[in-house]
């Protein structure tokens, strides 16, 4: 989105659902549809983050029913620990640039990435059986109401926050200086082996 102080943000076209080809928007029960129906684990998994920023409020309470509808429909948890997993490898291999000199904090495993899956990846698996956890989409939250309802221990949620918390922060700081999201391999060690750990309990 263009403004005339610059972009204030960019938007993939290619990740609509019928790609290049596909319309620019939709009305709300072809999304529901599309979303309960057709849609792959990652664009769920992307639709654990959203959230309606903007229109009248009819409009989005609407979307908010869809998003909790789709969230809490029954899914099956092998499939999407398989999915799940699969498409954060993609895009390890995509992505990193594999530098063991090095810890991209956004796409490096046990950084935000991880972090990010596995909030999406708890809120997909319990959602069914706990309708509430779809509540929030920001990764906090979302680690909060899962020891809330005993999904994580208290013990984990607060680490878990923690990590997430240091993690985006030195992004933020390195952002600033105008800087890659790359620090010393030396960096956030005991934080990104608690990660690996969360996700080897989780996801293997």
């Amino acid at each position: 989105m263009n403004t005339s102080a610059g972009i204030l943000y960019d938007v993939d076209m290619r990740l609509r659902p019928s790609g290049d080809a596909g319309l620019l928007g939709c009305s709300f029960s072809a999304f529901e549809n599309y979303q309960l129906n057709e849609a792959w684990t990652w664009e769920k998994q992307a639709l654990v983050r959203s959230r309606a920023v903007f229109g009248e409020q009819k409009l989005r309470d609407e979307f908010e029913t869809i998003r909790h509808n789709v969230l809490s429909a029954p899914r099956d948890l092998v499939q999407l620990k398989h999915d799940v997993g699969e498409m954060r490898e993609k895009m390890y291999e995509h992505l990193a640039k594999h530098d063991d000199a090095q810890f991209n904090i956004k796409t490096d495993q046990g950084g935000i990435t991880d972090i990010e899956f596995i909030a999406q990846y708890l809120v997909l698996a319990h959602s069914p059986q706990q309708p509430a956890l779809t509540r929030w989409s920001d990764n906090v939250r979302i680690f909060e109401i899962m020891a809330e309802y005993g999904v994580i221990s208290d013990a984990d949620s607060e680490r878990l926050k923690q990590c997430y918390v240091d993690l985006r922060n030195r992004i933020h700081h390195l952002n600033l200086l105008g800087l890659p999201s790359v620090v010393d391999a030396s960096e956030f060690c005991a934080e990104r082996a608690f990660v690996r750990e969360i996700w080897a309990r989780l996801l293997k």
